[in-house]
């Protein structure tokens, strides 16, 4: 049965063709390879594969966990995950139920984090990226992802939006902007600010090279409008002079402070002795003391 890249290439989990033809058979058979095929062996074979669909193939969500564990890297192995997500082939549940199948599997952990009900709304590597290295560390929680917007009778979504404070975040991981679409991002924008919401926009480079510059910014503006949960993930995060605006000091505990620095002052007072020449001598051993 085909499998891997030529099975993605079947369920339109990919726009490009292989320059190989990937195939999977059961572990137990010897078979010789050719020119142009990449064989793969599983002892789940029969359990993988699709029991309609011609040509035969790996079912979806085997397909996506085959291409996670062959994965050269993180980023890939993710973005095999979100897209099949984001182009609506299959849903968390059931990727969940593929990995469960699975005894062995690396990076699971990962897998396990992206397909938990925190990280639905994911639709991409730069989104995944968002969500780890901007968002959770610097407590920037609480925002709903792909939330729908109806305009001029279209629907549109927001990658993210904090509706109690009037901001989304959009995330756009193109090098390059075309004419008609940037057009269209920035009619997006205005219709949002019309409805008092703040858009901030953030490519490849702000996300991964300098995610917490990006956190302190949407720190900024959510603090001035309220949001008291941010964080800084290490002592020299910027995030962490928006903490301390975001932590105001009690008017309450001010007044108790002030309160707690007169008292003494008072007390002296009524220890002043009557005659004239003894209050120099309290007011410099008062001076020593470090009395107010």
């Amino acid at each position: 049965m085909l499998s891997h890249q030529s099975a993605a290439e079947l369920w339109k989990l990919v726009d490009e063709s292989s320059s190989l033809i990937h195939v999977t058979v059961p572990s137990d058979r010897r078979v010789k390879g050719r020119p142009g095929i990449a064989i793969h062996l599983s002892r789940r074979s029969s359990c993988a594969v699709h029991p309609a669909r011609n040509p035969p193939r790996t079912r979806l969500e085997e397909t996506v966990i085959d291409l996670w564990v062959t994965a050269r890297s993180l980023d890939e192995a993710v973005g095999w995950v979100t897209s099949a997500l984001g182009r609506r082939l299959t849903t968390q549940y059931k990727l969940r139920e593929a990995v469960q199948a699975r005894s062995r599997l690396p990076r699971r952990g990962v897998l396990a984090e992206l397909l938990s009900p925190d990280s639905a709304g994911i639709h991409s590597v730069l989104e995944y990226r968002y969500v780890r290295y901007v968002e959770r560390p610097h407590g920037l929680v609480g925002a709903k992802r792909q939330v729908r917007i109806r305009r001029d009778g279209r629907n549109e979504y927001r990658d993210q939006l904090y509706a109690e404070y009037g901001t989304a975040i959009e995330l756009d991981g193109r090098l390059a902007h075309p004419g008609d679409t940037r057009w269209n991002d920035i009619r997006r924008d205005n219709a949002a600010a019309a409805i008092g919401i703040t858009t901030l926009r953030y490519g490849w480079t702000e996300v991964t090279t300098s995610p917490c510059r990006a956190a302190a910014e949407i720190a900024k503006v959510l603090v001035s409008r309220g949001y008291s949960g941010v964080r800084a993930c290490s002592p020299d995060c910027p995030v962490g002079r928006q903490e301390a605006r975001a932590q105001p000091t009690s008017p309450r505990r001010d007044e108790q402070a002030t309160a707690t620095c007169r008292v003494p002052a008072r007390a002296a007072r009524r220890a002043r002795p009557r005659s004239r020449e003894r209050p120099a001598v309290h007011a410099r051993a008062a001076e020593s003391s470090g009395q107010c």
